[in-house]
């Protein structure tokens, strides 16, 4: 049972995720817990269409990882993947810059299919959940469409997935758009899942671009809030970057300081518990005195032995039992 609570063993657990950083903290958390405990609400604000397709990268990232099937080195895309889709595309539509596999080019052809037949992508992602035999809830963070766009120095803002894998993240970041966002409503099933888990866990995904957009939607920061004391965040920024992504440029770009004190100030009125890295020790009395308890830990998640040590830490910290 978990620590001092009224929650069952088998209590659930809530991760709020987008990007590799989370697939990976994923990774480590179904070795500590069942499948089954975990509902995972992803981010779909980088949902982009290729071809007539519907691309949700996030959310493919998180059930391929649960499955087991993610790519063990690119941290996306399916493992053993070959591009001739992709290459053969090029003759009408000139050289690609977003990669779809061959395989995965299956998933997105199913997706697409079942949402022109009105299907909701909430029960599409479900349904593909399940055909890749994967046990935890995946969400997407919505069934409306948000999409976020990126105003770098000197040129108009343009959509995430062309900032960050055309332009390879470059320029100085001035400006996140979240587009469609005052019409969009968060899923019921993931405010519920807020409200209910025995913790919540955000993920160490960029704040602005993988969380940001979940975070943003009507119902969420005010769910979060009403259970302050069991959410724990782990922070992206490690000895002043990011492993992989662009936190940091975008941290620096919007005036904010990169560390994780600037992440930790972002969440300081829904996060209960900080995580750092232990090189970023320096930093726990000030994230204290925002009124979090914070902890140093090794965030590296460079095996899945390593991110399975750093859940347990998490899940202790939040007083639940694995």
């Amino acid at each position: 049972m978990a620590r001092g609570r009224s929650f069952p063993p088998r209590a659930q657990i809530t991760t709020l995720a987008g990007g590799v950083g989370a697939a990976k903290f994923i990774r480590g958390l179904v070795r500590r817990i069942s499948p089954e405990r975990l509902t995972v609400v992803v981010n779909t604000g980088d949902d982009e269409n290729f071809y007539g397709l519907h691309v949700s990268p996030d959310v493919d990232t998180v059930t391929y990882t649960l499955a087991g099937e993610a790519h063990p080195q690119q941290g996306w895309g399916l493992r053993d993947e070959s591009f001739r889709v992709r290459d053969a595309l090029a003759r009408f539509y000139g050289k690609q810059w977003f990669n779809i596999g061959d395989r995965d080019l299956a998933t997105q052809l199913y997706r697409a299919d079942r949402m022109r037949a009105g299907v909701p992508l909430s029960d599409v992602t479900a349904e593909i959940a399940m055909r890749f035999g994967v046990h935890a809830r995946v969400l997407p963070m919505s069934d409306d469409r948000v999409r976020t766009f990126v105003k770098v120095r000197a040129r108009a803002p343009m959509p995430f997935q062309e900032y960050f894998v055309r332009r390879r993240a470059r320029g100085a970041v001035e400006r996140i758009e979240l587009r469609g966002l005052e019409r969009a409503r968060a899923l019921p099933a993931a405010l519920d899942a807020i409200r209910n888990s025995a913790a919540v866990i955000l993920a160490p995904s960029n704040p602005f671009v993988s969380l940001g957009p979940i975070l943003a939607l009507r119902g969420v920061r005010d769910a979060l809030r009403r259970v302050r004391g069991r959410v724990a965040a782990i922070s992206p920024i490690v000895g002043g970057r990011t492993i992989k992504g662009p936190a940091d440029k975008m941290l620096r770009g919007l005036g904010l300081e990169v560390s994780p004190l600037g992440v930790a100030k972002l969440y300081k009125d829904i996060v209960g518990v900080f995580v750092l890295d232990r090189i970023d020790r320096e930093y726990l009395d000030s994230i204290r005195a925002l009124g979090m308890r914070a902890v140093a830990a090794d965030t590296i998640m460079s095996t899945p032995a390593k991110a399975a040590r750093l859940a347990d830490i998490v899940l202790h910290e939040v007083s639940v039992y694995a």
